[in-house]
């Protein structure tokens, strides 16, 4: 395992404030050590917990042209044909990924190809889950096309994840599983997929980034 490169500030902030939180307390109330421990462990706690967030497990990438890998790791908790408005302006099927706090948020490309659109959007902070989210939050969406077909991914903001950062620029040749971006503390990944395409997963199941096959193209 090792740390992703958008944690060093986050952890080493986080380190410097428990610090000196820590060494306030145990200067100023020598006399209530069960305090002063009590405050350390809690502390220790909360900084294994933020590394946690920017963790990259060691695995074996799972790399296939003819499929669409999971590009984050989390729950799936759409499955649906909707109207995707920005860029397909057509009808997509969508699979979205909740992450939760607990989840690897390094986020991955689900195919190889060409970057078509790369765009950043400002937005609000709805739960993740509420249904305007995908359109309303913060919010940046990556096209990518194969030259047979092309895919949306669409990384969300939530309520507590209010820092989305994306590696991809129109134009760039991408390939299977490389880092796409990182959304801090969790959040929600779209993918619109066509018609007709045939999806691997289920509701409700847990899926991790770079391995999971969630669709086969045609």
């Amino acid at each position: 395992m090792t740390i992703h490169r958008e944690g060093t500030a986050t952890i080493t902030l986080t380190f410097v404030l428990l610090a000196l939180l820590n060494g306030a307390l145990f200067y100023w109330f020598p006399a209530s050590p069960v305090l002063c421990w009590t405050v350390s462990g809690i502390s220790l706690v909360l900084f294994l917990f933020i590394i946690s967030f920017f963790r990259i497990p060691n695995r074996v990438l799972n790399q296939d042209e003819q499929l669409v890998i999971a590009p984050a790791d989390g729950r799936v908790v759409v499955i649906e044909e909707t109207v995707e408005t920005e860029y397909f302006k057509d009808k997509r099927l969508q699979v979205s990924i909740f992450m939760s706090p607990a989840n690897v948020h390094v986020n991955r490309n689900p195919i190889s190809g060409e970057v078509k659109l790369s765009q950043y959007h400002a937005g609000k902070y709805l739960v993740a889950w509420h249904p305007k989210s995908s359109t309303e939050n913060e919010r940046h969406t990556v096209v990518i096309g194969n030259g047979r077909n092309e895919i949306l991914v669409r990384q969300i903001a939530g309520a507590l994840a209010r820092r989305i950062v994306n590696y991809l620029k129109a134009g760039m040749q991408v390939k299977q599983n490389e880092e796409m971006g990182f959304i801090k503390f969790g959040s929600r990944v779209d993918i619109y997929l066509p018609i007709g395409t045939k999806v691997d997963v289920a509701l409700q199941q847990n899926v991790k980034g770079g391995q999971t096959v969630i669709a086969r193209l045609g």
